[in-house]
């Protein structure tokens, strides 16, 4: 039997809040946010394991399944790293009209990949998933400002009605990742 995930307050159906001091995650924990990014509309969540958007330090615990689309975008006045669990994902540098400079593959410490990225310049990035789920812990100075993000105005947005744009812009990515690794090699 799987043990309750800690104690939280949902915000929405994909952010949970810790409801305690002291936070302590496993696999089980892991387990249920898989469960409960499945069964979302975006096929994401994310447990806070700091209080609220005040903090100065946010830590984040973030599910992804393969086909979330996470909007190109870089982060104003803060650093931002991640670091993978489990599963794989690439992570995309662009330049400000939308090429790509930079593909980074992310996976796990077994998978024998690079497992932690670190962005400390406001740089235009975005996440694409290759394994059916991933799980990364996200680490970023606080307070939570929504104007110290800036999206790509190349990119859609990722709440469209159909969500065609958005899913069609993603394969546009994976199929543009493939070439410009070929590129690299």
């Amino acid at each position: 039997m799987t043990e309750p995930l800690i104690r939280t307050k949902q915000i929405n159906e994909e952010v949970l809040y810790t409801d305690e001091r002291i936070v302590r995650i496993g696999q089980k924990d892991v387990a249920s946010l898989k469960n409960l990014a499945k069964q979302n509309s975006r096929k994401r969540v994310r447990l806070c394991a700091h209080l609220d958007v005040e903090d100065g330090l946010h830590e984040m615990f973030i599910i992804h399944t393969k086909d979330t689309y996470v909007r190109p975008h870089k982060h104003l006045n803060k650093s931002e790293s991640i670091n993978v669990l489990e599963g794989a994902v690439d992570l995309v540098i662009f330049d400000e009209t939308g090429n790509i400079k930079e593909v980074t593959k992310l996976g796990d410490y077994a998978s024998g990949n690079r497992f932690y990225h670190r962005l400390s310049d406001p740089t235009f990035h975005t996440l694409v998933i290759r394994s059916d789920t991933v799980a990364f812990h996200e680490i970023t100075s606080g307070p939570f400002k929504p104007d110290d993000t800036v999206w790509a105005s190349w990119a859609p947005i990722s709440d469209s009605k159909s969500g065609m744009e958005a899913s069609q812009f993603l394969a546009s990515i994976r199929q543009r990742i493939e070439g410009f690794l070929r590129s690299e090699s």
